[in-house]
């Protein structure tokens, strides 16, 4: 799959070090799935979807690609392949969304999807309140939105996982979606399972090809970008 160029519509900075670049045009996907970014004589990186229609991505400034992204001005052009991956299932009519630090992104594309959940609520977390972003793409989505931070600047303090999990012991919930990092995943995965709810947890890993080729995002004999991102846990899994 070809690069596609496209240029950016607009830039949002919902907080110092994330940028939401609005791109012009759609790349119909899945809640979930993820697109490559190049720019011509730097690298290429994955990044998760946060809209398809038009097409918007978060950039954390995390590192030389990123940083030079975030340099990038309206109407500078982009090149992008994809979407790639197994996205999020959109099941049940009661959920739960768990957001630690960047994972928000997807979860946002995700909130605007289920349309069809009576009740959704989101928990979203971050070290400090100055760091917590997309609160108000999930609440005008539909979702109960619950902050968490870690210096208890905003909302509740504390880590996303020990929200969840009283939400999860008090509530009944038919699914229970994440992302964000992999000690926040591995307890959300051993939560499902202890309480026999189905969830589906978005993982990130090196990626190179994309499409199964390369193998740079092997895990356990799994591929991230083509068996997941997405992987669903819990009961028979």
């Amino acid at each position: 799959m070809l690069p596609r160029p496209m240029t950016i519509a607009r830039i949002d900075q919902p907080t110092r070090k994330v940028k939401a670049l609005t791109l012009h045009g759609r790349l119909p996907a899945q809640p979930g799935q993820f697109v490559m970014v190049w720019m011509p004589g730097l690298n290429e990186k994955p990044f998760s979807l946060v809209d398809d229609d038009p097409v918007t991505l978060a950039v954390a400034s995390v590192g030389p690609f990123s940083a030079r992204l975030h340099e990038l001005e309206v109407g500078d052009r982009l090149w992008l392949r994809g979407p790639f991956g197994h996205g999020f299932d959109i099941v049940g009519e009661y959920a739960l969304l768990v957001g630690g630090g960047y994972g928000v992104a997807p979860l946002a594309f995700l909130a605007s999807r289920t349309i069809g959940a009576r009740r959704k609520v989101a928990v979203i977390g971050a070290a400090t309140g100055d760091e917590l972003f997309f609160e108000h793409r999930l609440a005008g989505a539909g979702c109960e939105v619950v902050l968490v931070t870690e210096d208890c600047s905003a909302g509740e303090g504390g880590v996303c996982t020990d929200v969840a999990e009283r939400l999860l012991q008090d509530e009944t919930f038919d699914v229970v979606y994440g992302c964000g990092p992999e000690g926040m995943l591995e307890t959300l995965e051993q939560l499902c399972s202890e309480l026999g709810i189905p969830g589906q947890l978005s993982k990130e890993a090196y990626m190179r090809c994309a499409m199964g080729i390369c193998g740079s995002c092997e895990r356990d004999g799994l591929l991230i970008c083509r068996d997941g991102p997405v992987f669903p846990v819990g009961p028979g899994t």
